[in-house]
């Protein structure tokens, strides 16, 4: 299936979206995402050490493993906001002839000056900040050799839609990653880990950043998310080949990846 190469971002006025475990006007909740990562965008990569033990390095690096940056290469960050994936994608390059270039885009301001806040402190180059909307990105048609997106597509009002994006702004040949929380499926520990989750947290949500109810979103936001399989089956159906996912710490996490060929 080839998706349309343009797309809108206009909500369907009549239709809802999750926001947790609310489901709201579709034209609310990108602005109500918009608040809760405006509010903890300076603590936000400390939180995300609290939250899982520093565990989302490993997956951060198994992402920039699989996408084995190469020379040359035009990355694409979508809700990249504090520049992780690309400071990874760019350090693995560092020194090797050629280079290669990251555009960090993302919908919240704030969390788009903290990353440029970090580029600067640590003097990197070759990045790009652009404030601009997962559905309706502002690229054209086949411009990067790779899009990732970790953490974030689970946020967008229509899923569906940013997969089209991604699927458009992609050269042939480009590579598809995206790194979410997913479903956790294991006996037993699916029941501590919704434990942690909703219990503790938001407790910490609230110490750290002075911020529980964003941080109660979030986790209401993993449970709404399609499952690993399900997720698969939209990637294809936005065009991508060679779809695969593989889970990382029980199930708590997958990376999903495709091709556009």
């Amino acid at each position: 299936m080839t998706p349309k190469s343009e797309t809108q971002s206009n909500p369907h006025p009549e239709s809802t979206a999750s926001f947790g475990y609310r489901e709201v006007p579709e034209a609310e909740k990108a602005p109500l995402v918009r608040g809760v990562f405006e509010s903890v965008a300076r603590r936000y990569d400390l939180m995300n050490d609290f939250m899982s033990g520093g565990v989302h390095r490993m997956w951060k690096n198994t992402l920039i493993h699989k996408l084995a940056p190469r020379p040359g290469m035009k990355l694409l960050d979508v809700a990249g906001g504090t520049g992780d994936i690309s400071f990874r994608f760019l350090d693995r390059l560092k020194g090797k002839e050629g280079g290669a270039s990251a555009t960090v885009c993302d919908m919240t301001a704030g969390m788009l000056n903290e990353g440029r806040r970090r580029a600067e402190a640590q003097e990197r180059a070759g990045l790009d900040w652009v404030c601009g909307d997962a559905m309706a990105l502002p690229f054209p048609d086949k411009s990067f050799d790779a899009y990732t997106i970790s953490f974030g597509i689970r946020n967008v009002t229509r899923i569906e839609q940013a997969l089209s994006e991604a699927y458009r702004v992609l050269k042939p040949g480009g590579r598809f990653f995206c790194l979410e929380f997913s479903p956790v499926e294991t006996p037993v520990f699916d029941k501590v880990y919704d434990w942690y989750s909703f219990n503790v947290i938001p407790r910490i949500g609230e110490v750290v950043t002075g911020d529980r109810e964003s941080y109660q979103y979030l986790v209401e936001s993993i449970r709404k998310f399609p499952d690993r399989r399900r997720f698969a089956r939209m990637i294809e159906a936005a065009g991508f080949s060679r779809v695969e996912w593989m889970d990382m710490s029980a199930g708590v996490v997958a990376l999903h990846g495709g091709w556009r060929l």
